[in-house]
């Protein structure tokens, strides 16, 4: 029956393991959307020397241990198989070498059956094994090194194979405390003479492994010393008294021991340095945010932007393109090993049989929670390897010494479990255990589900730029379908061009380093083709590409003829032009000055955003001003000649609503502080919707700048204005104030203010055409950052004669 359940398990695990395998070798295609590509071939060495060694495992483990737990090895194998596939898939010399490794640890998982099946030679030698793991830990002191060039000496070797000692020794520090503690029944708290050698060969391990700055492994010896004394005792007090204890090395760590300190700070508060020491923790949790529910897939996401993706954060490599799914499922297999590990431990024929399991699970469990946890910014960063799934020949050998114990222990045959006075202690780590793991599973929900979608928005997040390099993103058009930003290149190339680079404090861009601004992230879910697109084909090219379907283009209220003149006008000048549309809220020009090229933003990034000139800025609606005299013909239209109250100012200015953020989807700016009318600041779209009222009949409009979306089932559908237009004045009152302003020989109005800010004068012009006007009724606002009556009005009136004649 152990034979035939245990054989269907690794059946399913195979088969899961050629699913991914299978995957992998054409996610090439998948990305490219083109089957002319160079397939990914070099993992199915790794898959059949898998087979292989998991069939030798399997026929090993029928011939010795017959009533051996049928669980342990396809769950072990599994793991196993997939850390394999997922090194495989990030850099294929280390896929390799760990395939050498696997083959290494299955041999030596084989021999072991050959040991007597009780373990005694483990209970009897536990001092000369402890003694020699730390000998050969302290050569690292003198003989250690690190393959990587650079950190902590914690290996031994050279010639590219290397053993890093630390990782046998937290097992033949569980076989040391089992045995001791087997030797010792009466053992309790007070026996104080009987926990010295226990105490004194963990602090010397201790103080080794602090001398090297392994601090992680340091954690887990504490933790299996801990719990594997309190399965002995009973007593909780211990847990507490070394709780304490930790959190009181913690806290001197951080203030004396500077790697302590570094990745205290980058666990309470990754973002205030994400590209710096946090860099580690902040792209793990991207990049399980990018995995979302369902994953990237396998072979299309970026886990290589997590630095040390193969060993220490292959937890959110795996979650990335395997999605909160592929995380659990990860999780529930590490917890069956755990579960029939606990089990194993009720059932085993004597105490240090009993102790030993016991500490193999809490050695496998703290690892995997100190890892795990410290990828999801759940605790700390220690360093440690994910049993059988990281890259570590050290690790998977030593993991698979521990299964093959786990397995002889389970192999009862015909003796009887021995008697256990007190179970609590037991259940007692399960519940620990498994409150860890819960914690685990719901921190995973959090970053993948709720926070995904904001953090994935982050400008430090690249992997939105790798995508877009895979997808065509939709077009930016004038209102006559002139381009305006645009997507050129071909599928792994994609590169967005800006064809009318003036427009760009208003537009905006998309970059990888810079993020994005303007209308580019305003508008981004259609641009990308998250929005417009059936739910159907997102959901489809989510679920076979990982990326969005193919953008849709959106149409601008923008005239690209009139904007080029009015960018003109502006030349030098700091200041802002806005010709709208009086009746719909439809924005013919937007300038902003001064403005840039984002084409250039790679070479010059740093020092726009430096500038204290502010191009990045979309002066015309985050700019703020003073209204001065600006608003006299509207004061004029509904006061007349009489000086307004302040109550009554406020309340005007309410009706207006000039205290509030326009409705318009692009990025806008209010003075949200100030509720004095004399010390109101005001955007120029505020301005441009206020003076709307006199050239359309008293009636303000709602702003619009994004006129409609091509879609691939209705082609261009027009998007609805976010309000409604609202009656502020009477339109009599109205009419007659326009006329009171109106320019000699012209059908418009006009009127220049100023006002004085805090870094210089400002003039306003304001200009519209008239009440009678039989055509399209506009309505100018021109707001310059200097005293300059007389270009105010030249730009006012080229931009109108221009309009009204088209």
């Amino acid at each position: 029956m152990h034979d035939a359940k245990q054989s269907r398990l690794l059946r399913w695990a195979a088969l899961v393991l050629l699913i991914q395998s299978a995957i992998l070798t054409i996610s090439p295609a998948v990305r490219e959307r083109t089957w002319n590509v160079d397939y990914r071939l070099a993992h199915w060495l790794g898959f059949f020397v898998w087979i292989v060694l998991m069939n030798f495992a399997h026929r090993a483990t029928i011939r010795h241990l017959p009533e051996r737990d049928p669980y342990l090895l396809p769950a072990a194998g599994l793991l196993s198989g997939w850390g394999l596939l997922t090194i495989w898939r990030l850099d294929e010399t280390f896929g390799l070498r760990q395939t050498i490794w696997l083959g290494v640890s299955v041999a030596v998982f084989i021999l072991a059956f050959y040991a007597p099946k009780n373990l005694s030679f483990l209970r009897r030698y536990k001092y000369v094994l402890l003694s020699g793991g730390l000998l050969i830990t302290a050569l690292t002191l003198t003989f250690g090194t690190n393959p990587l060039g650079s950190g902590p000496h914690l290996w031994l070797g050279c010639c590219g194979v290397y053993f890093q000692p630390s990782e046998p020794l937290k097992l033949l520090l569980v076989i040391y405390l089992s045995a001791y503690l087997a030797d010792r029944v009466s053992i309790r708290l007070s026996s104080l003479p009987l926990l010295i050698p226990t105490l004194v060969v963990t602090g010397l391990s201790l103080l080794l492994l602090l001398v090297q700055r392994d601090l992680g492994t340091a954690s887990i010896f504490v933790s299996i010393f801990t719990i594997i004394i309190f399965l002995a005792t009973g007593k909780r007090r211990i847990l507490l008294s070394v709780i304490f204890f930790l959190i009181l090395a913690l806290a001197v760590g951080y203030f004396f021991i500077d790697i302590i300190q570094v990745r205290v700070e980058a666990w309470l508060d990754p973002w205030a340095d994400p590209s710096g020491q946090s860099y580690q923790i902040v792209q793990s949790i991207l990049a399980v945010a990018n995995g979302g529910t369902i994953g990237r897939g396998i072979g299309l996401g970026s886990p290589r932007l997590v630095p040390v993706a193969i060993s220490d954060f292959i937890f959110a490599a795996i979650a990335e393109e395997s999605g909160l799914v592929g995380a659990m499922g990860l999780l529930a297999t590490i917890w069956l090993i755990l579960a029939r590990g606990l089990i194993i431990a009720l059932r085993s024929a004597d105490r240090f049989r009993r102790y030993l399991a016991a500490g193999v699970v809490t050695y496998f469990g703290i690892q995997s929670l100190l890892i795990i946890g410290g990828n999801l910014r759940l605790l700390p960063l220690t360093g440690v390897t994910l049993p059988f799934v990281s890259y570590g020949g050290s690790s998977l050998l030593t993991s698979f010494i521990a299964l093959a114990i786990l397995l002889m222990i389970s192999n009862l045959e015909d003796s009887e479990p021995a008697p256990l006075e007190d179970p609590r202690p037991y259940t007692f780590l399960a519940g620990m255990l498994a409150l860890g793991f819960a914690s685990i599973a719901l921190t995973s929900a959090w970053w993948a589900i709720v926070r995904g979608p904001d953090l994935l928005k982050r400008t430090d997040n690249p992997r939105r730029s790798i995508a877009d390099r895979y997808v065509p993103r939709g077009e930016l058009l004038d209102r006559n379908n002139q381009p305006i930003n645009v997507t050129e290149g071909e599928s792994g190339t994609y590169n967005r061009v800006y064809m009318y680079p003036n427009l760009a404090p208003v537009t905006g861009y998309t970059h990888p380093i810079y993020g994005q601004a303007g209308l580019e992230a305003s508008l981004d879910n259609y641009l990308r083709g998250l929005q417009g697109n059936p739910t159907s084909l997102i959901l489809w090219d989510q679920l076979l590409y990982g990326t969005p379907p193919p953008g849709l283009d959106v149409r601008l209220s923008i005239d690209l003829t009139l904007q080029t003149q009015a960018d003109q006008l502006l030349g030098e000048h700091a200041g802002s032009v806005i010709l709208m549309n009086a009746q719909t809220g439809e924005i013919l020009i937007m300038a902003s000055h001064p403005t840039y090229n984002p084409n250039n933003l790679d070479a010059e990034g740093d020092a726009l955003t430096a500038n204290p000139s502010a191009p990045l800025v979309n002066r015309a609606t985050q700019g703020l001003y003073p209204i001065g005299t600006a608003l006299r013909p509207l004061l004029r239209a509904e006061f007349g000649n009489n000086q307004p109250t302040d109550s009554e100012l406020d309340q005007f200015y309410q009706m207006l609503g000039l205290y509030q953020s326009p409705t318009i989807n692009m990025p806008v700016a209010f003075d949200a502080e100030n509720n004095i009318p004399k010390e109101l600041k005001v955007s120029p779209l505020q301005m441009s919707l206020a003076a709307a009222i006199l050239s359309h009949q008293g009636i303000e409009p709602t702003p619009r700048i994004a006129m409609a979306v091509n879609t691939p089932e209705q082609g261009w559908v027009v998007l609805s204005a976010e309000n409604q237009p609202v009656e502020v004045i009477q339109p009599e009152a109205a009419n007659e104030a326009a006329l009171s302003f109106i320019v000699d020989g012209k059908p418009y109005w006009s009127h220049i203010g100023q006002a004085i800010a805090d870094e210089g004068p400002i003039t306003w012009l304001f200009a519209g055409t008239l009440p009678d006007w039989g055509g399209t009724p506009l309505v100018l606002v021109v707001t310059l950052e200097e005293k300059n009556n007389s270009l105010a009005n030249q730009i006012g009136s080229s931009i109108l004669d221009m309009a009204l004649n088209q």
